[in-house]
């Protein structure tokens, strides 16, 4: 089916061919006896009162318009200057959420929860509006231990709170945290090696490869704001698993500066399974019994 914009383009390049068709078209009417052509009723755009009438009319509409220009204008404006970006017209408070719901729209506040895992009551909570949970892991972390009048504190949190600075920070703190590392790569679901398939030795400071070749320290540098190790090896061009580990020259593995964290929270999770599956059992009970 043709847009207006087809349409309009139609008209315009054949627009004498459609008025020839027109008095062609009428032409036939008179010859097989449709027009009679006795009488005609001619229309024609009023004027005096109408044409005033409808002048008035434009122009008040010329002028809100004008208005909502200026209005989108200051909100544009106002949006530059907002330190997030974002601007909400119902709550000036209220931000734009991340959840895993698509096209869900979510304006609101972000609640968060610290949950004691023997009596599923909540030690210590927060109200942002910070649309991810990957800043509050340590904040929570610490607020928990406060209320606990804890020394030390093991903290556990689902994936969306996994972020390299809040688990250093909560280190440096003295909590031990266990949060899954999300995966971002989609190597595993086409059978190819990801970095779980290299392993790591310290003593050499180098990964060894599913070939068994040693991928050595090259420099570092800084991504994201933390500083990260890179490795890799020249050999992989000759390597029969090439075609399941790079399409590049060379495979290349990232470890950040306090990596060890993140193989001490993959062996806590290897060796306790349960501790993730019970998760969700203590943090979400208590929203479960307000609901009930």
């Amino acid at each position: 089916m043709p847009d207006h914009k087809t349409i309009a383009e139609f008209r315009r390049e054949n627009g004498l061919a459609i008025c020839r068709g027109c008095a062609q078209f009428v032409e036939l009417c008179g010859r097989i006896g449709v027009l009679k052509g006795e009488t005609v009723r001619i229309d024609r755009q009023e004027e005096g009162n109408g044409r005033s009438e409808k002048v008035v009319h434009l122009t008040r509409h010329y002028g809100r318009i004008r208005q909502e220009i200026a209005r989108l204008k200051s909100m544009d404006k106002a949006l530059a200057d907002a330190p997030d970006g974002q601007i909400s017209l119902t709550d000036p408070d209220a931000r734009a959420m991340a959840i895993s719901a698509r096209h869900s729209g979510t304006v609101g506040y972000n609640v968060q929860t610290a949950a004691d895992t023997e009596s599923h009551i909540i030690v210590a909570h927060e109200v942002t509006n910070q649309g991810f949970d990957h800043d509050q892991l340590n904040p929570m972390a610490i607020a928990a231990r406060v209320a606990l009048h804890h020394s030390d504190l093991h903290a556990i949190a689902d994936k969306g709170y996994f972020s390299d600075p809040e688990i250093l920070a909560c280190h440096e703190a003295g909590i031990t945290t266990t949060v899954p590392r999300p995966t971002t790569s989609r190597n595993a679901a086409k059978g190819m090696y990801v970095k779980a398939d290299f392993a790591y030795d310290p003593e050499r400071d180098v990964y060894v490869c599913p070939a068994g070749e040693k991928l050595i320290y090259r420099y570092t540098t800084e991504e994201r704001g933390v500083q990260v190790r890179r490795y890799w090896i020249n050999e992989c061009q000759t390597c029969p698993l090439q075609g399941r580990c790079t399409t590049g020259t060379e495979r290349r593995i990232t470890r950040w500066k306090h990596e060890h964290l993140i193989d001490a929270m993959r062996e806590r999770l290897s060796r306790d399974t349960d501790s993730m599956t019970l998760r969700p059992c203590t943090v979400e009970y208590p929203f479960g019994t307000i609901k009930v």
